[in-house]
């Protein structure tokens, strides 16, 4: 996404975008014009301090124990914590303090009232392209599955509200999760849905909630955390690109996603993007409950290649890949009774903004793909496929893990914007997008 010289900035010195997670929605390819993803120009600029990047720039990431950004890079042998070792009896036990105007309020997201105030707010004020063109439409059913996989904490979802009305007007969640850092296993909280209503954006409500849930975190004895954010902060671990596949080219181009090249009909275009009617894979079908064991097992095996990845047990594979309606699909292909491949999907729409004819963007995220008795290509040649079938107008996946195999390929459109990964609190050198194992909601 790209940057914009006139946002407003916090009272902490950040933009109201430095704290919460952004990912691109805006594809900037020519349709019919597939370009190549060139990502070294940002990678060097990972790795040399931008020169225009002065400390007050993020005055409250400075405070964190986190990589500055005018500090050398960090070495391919440094490991461990950055701040210093502290106890959970070491942690106050009480909240941080607010604006009197507002209190704490924990968020039970199986409440439908409550969940609801949380759509509410997130469709009205969370992540939109600079453009203003479209917002992520995060539906209570995929809150719901995003915020309750297995041990999860309820007391990590959390806002603030208004001390006069009960008016939800900040929002942040974490969940627990297993990470592996090159070679080091961490219990790491995944922190997401950092949210602040537009018009109380100079209250620096932000920061203070990264600090509340910071606290709540380190009192079950986690230290680390990770999280991702479409804009630069002190500092990232990789920048991975968003590439966009289009399955409805004349919808996309309709509500502005994507434009026709020159010289390039729509006629053209759709019969360029034309997918196959049926799946080319044999012995294809939805996952079910008795696949969990061998996804498991076929999921851990493959993320262990890469140098960030999470550790994931067969009750957590079955929340975060059984299929769930507009939510989460998962297809396996089983031979003679052996899961030997899978790939998988999530739905995230996005609202259209100010756009007559239509309302709704419908868009599949690639997630986790297992490719081992066919080739990666043909694996996600027929995820599209499927998805096409289930009614999606574009398909989108990072350049994580192994996905350059099939992303030009399979004529995915490079977009605009990079999304940034980061650990809390740990020593990790800067390294390349293909060596993130690490897919975030």
């Amino acid at each position: 996404m790209s940057t914009d010289n006139n946002k407003k900035t916090t009272l902490d010195g950040s933009t109201p975008e430095d704290t919460e997670k952004v990912k691109p929605l805006v594809s900037t390819e020519k349709v019919g014009d597939v370009e190549q993803a060139e990502i070294k120009e940002l990678l060097d600029k990972m790795r040399l301090a931008p020169a225009a990047t002065s400390p007050k720039t993020h005055k409250f990431w400075n405070t964190q124990p986190v990589p500055q950004l005018d500090a050398d890079p960090v070495s391919q042998e440094a490991r461990g914590p950055i701040d210093e070792l502290k106890k959970v009896s070491d942690i106050p036990k009480e909240p941080y303090n607010l604006p009197p105007a507002f209190e704490w309020a924990n968020i039970d997201v199986n409440d439908p009232e409550q969940i609801q105030e949380v759509y509410t707010l997130l469709n009205e004020n969370y992540v939109e392209d600079d453009e203003a063109m479209f917002r992520f439409d995060y539906s209570p059913e995929f809150l719901r599955w995003a915020l309750t996989p297995p041990h999860y904490v309820p007391e990590w979802h959390f806002g603030v509200r208004v001390k006069a009305n009960g008016k939800l007007v900040g929002f942040i969640t974490g969940i627990p999760a297993t990470m592996e850092v090159r070679g080091d296993e961490l219990r790491t909280a995944e922190i997401n849905f950092l949210c602040v209503h537009k018009k109380l954006r100079s209250k620096r409500l932000a920061p203070v909630l990264i600090k509340e849930i910071t606290r709540r975190v380190n009192l079950t004895d986690r230290w680390q955390a990770v999280y991702t954010s479409g804009t630069i902060l002190p500092r990232p671990v990789t920048a991975a690109r968003y590439h966009h596949r289009s399955l409805n080219p004349k919808k996309l181009c309709e509500v502005g996603f994507t434009r026709l090249a020159p010289r390039m009909t729509m006629a053209r275009c759709i019969k360029l993007y034309k997918v196959a009617d049926h799946p080319s894979i044999s012995g294809l079908r939805p996952m079910e409950m008795k696949d969990r064991k061998q996804v498991t097992k076929l999921l851990n095996e493959y993320l262990s290649k890469f140098k960030v990845h999470p550790v994931l047990s067969q009750h957590e594979v079955g929340h975060w890949l059984l299929p769930r309606e507009n939510v989460i699909q998962t297809y396996v292909r089983e031979d003679n009774g052996k899961v030997t491949d899978f790939l998988s999907f999530y739905s995230l729409p996005s609202s259209v903004l100010g756009n007559e004819k239509h309302k709704t963007l419908f868009a599949a995220y690639s997630y986790y793909n297992v490719a081992n008795t066919v080739s990666l290509k043909q694996l996600m040649a027929d995820a599209l496929v499927l998805a096409k079938k289930e009614g999606f107008d574009v398909f989108n996946a990072l350049n994580l893990m192994d996905n350059n195999e099939f992303l030009e390929d399979l004529k995915f459109g490079r977009g605009d914007g990079d999304l940034q990964y980061y650990l809390y609190n740990w020593k990790c050198p800067f390294m390349e997008p293909q060596d993130m194992g690490l897919v975030l909601l």
